[in-house]
């Protein structure tokens, strides 16, 4: 046994310095730097203009570093405009949807991972299905039920409907997880007497903290980015988000692209932040969810 190991220690050395693969491997590298480096252009381009003097904006050919860094374009942007009340009601849309993401998501796909019930397997169809309706054709019915319930002007039709289910793509990703846990902790767990909401709260949600954490970063990115619904509900500038604050902004002073650039970098840092933050379970989520179930 010790020589077979030996063998196939040696075995992996000789691969590991082979030409050949050390120049694929190499490769790679090179590809996917060059290929993050494309993606990253357009913000890269977007942080440079925030931090230029105007007159070299559109300087030809283009000016990459500035000759003079203007850090003062973030507090001029940032004073412009009522900020502080876009991100004080950005955040508390974002935060309370993003909660009802994951607790309606999460409930709904342990009912369809684990519970038997007469057309599950239909209904679940029927959920998938809902992904090919696209959201203009529902936008003036759910506007009119929204209206005669006095909830336009209010954040409660960007919140609530987060409550209800959370979507059918974060359903099936946590489905799909849901799935991949052993039956024996949960035929163990109603052994001693727990009840379903015990099991979905106390054991498949602890053991699911890498989906969960997916399905709460693509909903804190989604209603951070939303335009679309909060133009559609909100009509004061007191309830503004940052997406409509931008809008505002680049209505009232769009010849100013260095300070509307500044305020888009600060609208943008908040949503790296919590990627880069949680990137490790991202990752664990989105590869353990294609393997199960």
């Amino acid at each position: 046994m010790f020589r077979r190991a030996t063998r196939s220690s040696r075995d992996t050395l000789l691969i590991r310095h082979n030409p050949a693969e050390i120049s694929l491997f190499a490769f790679r590298v090179v590809l996917l730097f060059a290929g993050a480096v494309v993606v990253s252009l357009p913000y890269i381009w977007l942080v440079s203009t925030a931090v230029k003097p105007r007159d070299q904006i559109f300087a030809w050919p283009p000016i990459w570093i500035p000759r003079e860094f203007r850090w003062d374009n973030f507090i001029k942007a940032w004073n412009y405009a009522p900020f502080d009340i876009y991100l004080r009601n950005t955040v508390v849309i974002t935060v309370s949807s993003m909660i009802g993401t994951v607790l309606s998501s999460s409930l709904v796909g342990f009912g369809f991972a684990r519970l038997r019930f007469p057309g599950r397997d239909f209904l679940f169809m029927l959920l998938l299905s809902t992904m090919m309706l696209p959201g203009a054709a529902t936008m003036i019915p759910v506007f009119v039920v929204f209206s005669r319930l006095r909830w336009v002007n209010t954040f409660l039709p960007l919140i609530v409907p987060s409550y209800f289910g959370g979507g059918a793509f974060n359903i099936f990703l946590l489905r799909q997880f849901f799935r991949g846990i052993p039956h024996a902790l949960e035929d163990a767990a109603r052994i001693d007497g727990a009840n379903t909401f015990y099991i979905w709260w106390h054991i498949f949600m602890p053991l699911s903290g890498p989906a969960v954490t997916t399905v709460a970063i693509f909903s804190f990115m989604g209603h951070w980015n939303d335009f679309m619904g909060p133009l559609i509900y909100l009509n004061r500038e007191t309830r503004f988000t940052l997406s409509l604050g931008l809008q505002r902004f680049l209505t009232d002073h769009g010849a100013e692209w260095d300070l509307l650039m500044a305020a888009s970098v600060l609208m943008t840092i908040p949503m790296i932040i919590v990627f880069f933050a949680a990137q490790e379970h991202f990752m664990q989520g989105i590869r353990m969810t294609g393997v199960k179930g």
